[in-house]
């Protein structure tokens, strides 16, 4: 765990205006900077950096957050690695871990460096020897022009061969002076038990794996000799450089695809990724032949909300890995599925039917996971009541990982159409699945643990449709904006309106507004001071980008300007006591609305009852709401409300 003095000293000497300047054409437009924004496609600047704040945000795309978050966004970094590229750049020591010895630190530094060497001289090995060795040509080459690969392609990948020997690539990398502890731990040699070593990937082309970053981290060998016993492809082993569940084939070549797209393709292998870039479809990567992984499914969310899943018709392969699709369904990604026909997968059927006619199927085929699951599932259930309960309950729960609730309901009215079935019963059996699901989301987020950002669209649209939601977002505006500053009667203005929003019992409906308010009560809590900085600065990357982008201006009025024609402005501070006087009433009339219509439901649910308890008790409480919607509206009559 790194230390919060540590993450903050980083924060503060990270110049907001020098990291985003490393990747954007930056114009200086009155105190703030402005430029193309790189996260998505613009030909008019909706960029904004603002240096007084220490933050970014993209008008257009909707991004923003601090320097760490650009890190992290721009080069698809986890927080802990966003924080110490800028360690490095600003030559700030990094933290030595608790209980590790300062030497064992080294070592494993080294090593890692070397492993690194390593990689980068085995892949020109492997490609050289593809390219100009004789057995390379003749059989690894020719193997890939079978396959249909161009030259360009085979380049682009860095596809190689390894001779089919048992020491070649042994005794050309100890002539380059690597140890054989080195080759071993790498995985491209092996030993035997008696201490023999031997090449790992001996008569195999050569599939080379980059990080997201384009560092060489693995190797895959594929076998070609048809009478081989041994596996089909042999892969690296787990090293300091290699974790194979927090990887995803292709994606170095394809973020760019992506970002422009807004969605990628996920495959299974790497002649499927490598096929479709030849078909001039490059938004993909694969999981290369493993069950997807959360880490993995994190790397996707990354870089976009929407997936489409490609599956090669093998019907029994399509139910075994529904499992993964409910993964991404869970973390908040848009999911679509499409099916080659059968003994079809992509990379078969690009070439089949060629580029411009692969790129047309992709774009016909495509359908909602949830719908072709439904379509998938029912068809072993058609006449088995049985069998039709437990697909019924397989949908439901595939759709109760949807955190949006207006996708839910779309999705369950599609399903009861399509199941026969009562929409009421879907939506009871939703309900006991999504149980407790956003208390724990809550949890989650409220943990001072540094979390990966998510999305600007999870930030806006995790409880879509709240009625409250600007409100809440203007209250927590000025609670970052004026929350420090003193308040006649109390330590500060947060204070003042936290304890008034207890008193008058007004909630937030929104989720990030409640971790955000959260946030300040706990600061006051411990009585701890605070700035605008301690929010947009924050560990916690949630409150960091919800903050920047609270607190990012479009336009900013020049200084020029306003002295040039003498223009007065009504200072923030001359009115933002008001400003909370006229969002917390608006807030009371809609929590005494939505009380009123509830006390409404049940006096109708009395009178159909001829409960007359019951019917006396809610008319009592209806003139009570009544009462106080009138003297609201005395006080709303002397507030603009906005």
């Amino acid at each position: 765990m790194i230390p919060q003095s540590k993450i903050e000293e980083i924060l503060n000497a990270a110049n907001i205006e020098e990291v985003v300047g490393d990747y954007v054409r930056l114009k200086r437009r009155g105190a703030n900077l402005t430029g193309l924004c790189p996260f998505h496609n613009e030909k008019t600047p909706s960029f904004s950096v603002s240096p007084a704040k220490g933050i970014f945000k993209c008008f257009g795309c909707g991004k923003a957050g601090n320097a760490v978050n650009f890190v992290m966004e721009h080069d698809s970094l986890s927080y802990i690695e966003a924080l110490r590229n800028l360690a490095d750049r600003y030559r700030i020591e990094w933290p030595q871990q608790e209980n590790v010895n300062i030497d064992q630190e080294r070592a494993l530094r080294s090593e890692k460096e070397s492993l690194q060497i390593l990689n980068n001289w085995a892949a020109d090995f492997f490609e050289k020897e593809l390219w100009e060795s004789e057995e390379g040509k003749n059989i690894g080459l020719s193997y890939f022009e079978e396959r249909g690969f161009r030259t360009d392609i085979i380049k682009k990948f860095r596809l190689g061969y390894s001779h089919d020997s048992w020491d070649s690539f042994t005794n050309a990398a100890t002539n380059q002076q690597f140890s054989q502890e080195v080759l071993v731990k790498g995985g491209l040699v092996k030993q035997n038990e008696g201490g023999k070593v031997y090449d790992a990937y001996r008569g195999r082309v050569m599939f080379i794996i980059h990080g997201s970053t384009g560092k060489i981290i693995a190797f895959a060998g594929r076998q070609l000799k048809k009478d081989d016993k041994s596996a089909k492809y042999v892969n690296s082993p787990e090293t300091l450089l290699y974790h194979k569940s927090n990887e995803l084939y292709g994606l170095f070549f394809a973020k760019n695809a992506i970002r422009q797209n807004d969605f990628v393709y996920l495959v299974e292998g790497y002649t499927d990724v490598i096929s479709m870039h030849q078909a001039g479809v490059e938004n993909v990567v694969a999981s290369s032949g493993t069950s997807l992984t959360e880490n993995q499914i994190r790397l996707i969310k990354r870089h976009t909300d929407n997936v489409t899943v490609l599956y090669d018709g093998d019907a029994a392969g399509i139910k075994a890995s529904l499992r993964g699709i409910d993964m991404l369904l869970e973390q908040g990604l848009n999911v679509k599925v499409l099916l080659f026909p059968d003994g079809d997968d992509p990379d078969s059927y690009s070439k089949k039917v060629g580029s411009e006619a692969f790129q047309e199927y992709l774009q016909k085929e495509t359908r909602d996971f949830i719908l072709f699951k439904v379509n998938l599932l029912l068809k072993d259930a058609e006449h088995d009541p049985l069998k039709k309960a437990q697909v019924t309950r397989d949908i439901v729960e595939s759709i109760s990982k949807i955190p949006d609730g207006i996708k839910r309901m779309a999705f369950i009215r599609e399903c009861a159409v399509l199941l026969d079935m009562n929409e009421q019963l879907l939506i009871a059996e939703l309900n006991k699945s999504r149980s407790g699901f956003l208390t724990q989301k809550e949890k989650e987020w409220i943990s001072e643990q540094p979390k990966e950002v998510p999305h600007q669209e999870e930030l806006a649209q995790i409880m879509q449709g709240s009625p409250t939601y600007d409100q809440e977002q203007y209250i927590v505006k000025l609670l970052l904006l004026h929350g420090h500053k003193p308040a006649p009667g109390y330590s500060n203005v947060a204070e003042y309106i936290i304890r008034k929003m207890d008193a008058e019992e007004i909630g937030f409906e929104h989720e990030v507004m409640r971790l955000m308010l959260q946030e300040f009560r706990s600061l006051l809590l411990n009585q701890t001071e605070f700035t605008t900085q301690t929010f947009t600065q924050s560990a916690n990357t949630i409150v960091s980008t919800a903050a920047a982008n609270l607190l990012a201006v479009m336009h900013e009025m020049s200084s020029r300007w306003v002295s040039k024609y003498d223009i007065t402005m009504e200072h923030p501070d001359d009115i933002f006591l008001k400003d909370v006087e006229s969002a917390l009433l608006y807030l009371e009339k809609y929590n005494l609305n939505k009380m009123l219509d509830q006390v409404q439901a049940e006096l109708k649910l009395a009178q159909d009852n001829n409960a007359e308890a019951d019917l006396n008790l809610n008319m009592e409480v209806y003139k009570l709401v009544k009462q106080k919607q009138q003297e609201l509206s005395h006080k709303i009559g002397a507030v603009i409300l906005h």
